[in-house]
């Protein structure tokens, strides 16, 4: 009988959790005795639950947090970039928090910090990142804008501004350096120049 229905209450099962995700209300006890069953189903092994129905539902909850955070860039009308990480953060905090009581209330304990990092990626990996690097409004804008009083709010969280750090700093230096290459090679070509008319 497992089965043959495993499918169908798996997929069931995810079709409610993104309801809630949603913000409708289901009922959390009956998703619990069902989940219950993939568990009992492996007798102390997790094998039922992991491949059965938490492989599924954690591809489920990348893909809906990919959907998510696609539309909340879309719907960002924000000009200003500190108030869009704020915001930001802000959602992707609210999201972890509705993970951690779905697992508290009804998932199995050990699908937490799986669960947990696949919202971590897909909120703050993927579009914290593409945030970070807009041309106009992300960290490279600020940098080069000298904003000095906004960059310590983007370093309380977001790991990845070292990185576009390192960068705008090494662009920074190269063309330092590019210019003073071509100031020394002009004052060379002037010395040339010097010494060509004092030796005619």
């Amino acid at each position: 009988v497992y089965q043959e229905f495993n499918a169908k209450v798996r997929d069931a099962v995810i079709s409610l959790i993104d309801q809630e995700r949603e913000g409708e209300q289901i009922d959390r006890a009956l998703l619990k005795n069902v989940l219950d069953i993939f568990v009992e189903i492996g007798m102390g092994y997790m094998d039922h639950y992991e491949d059965d129905f938490e492989a599924a539902m954690l591809k489920d909850t990348a893909a809906y947090y990919s959907r998510k955070a696609s539309n909340w860039i879309l719907e960002d009308s924000c000009p200003d970039y500190m108030l869009k990480i704020i915001y930001w953060k802000f959602k992707a905090e609210e999201c972890l928090r509705g993970e951690k009581d779905r697992v508290a209330h009804y998932l199995h304990y050990s699908s937490e910090p799986k669960l947990l990092e696949k919202v971590q990626h897909e909120l703050l990996s993927v579009y914290a990142i593409q945030l970070l690097e807009k041309e106009h409004s992300g960290c490279h804008a600020l940098l080069r804008d000298d904003k000095v009083e906004d960059l310590p709010r983007m370093f309380r969280g977001l790991a990845s501004i070292s990185n576009i750090f390192k960068q705008h700093v090494t662009a920074e230096g190269m063309t330092l350096v590019k210019q003073a290459e071509d100031a020394a090679s002009t004052t060379k070509a002037e010395k040339k120049d010097v010494v060509g008319l004092q030796e005619q």
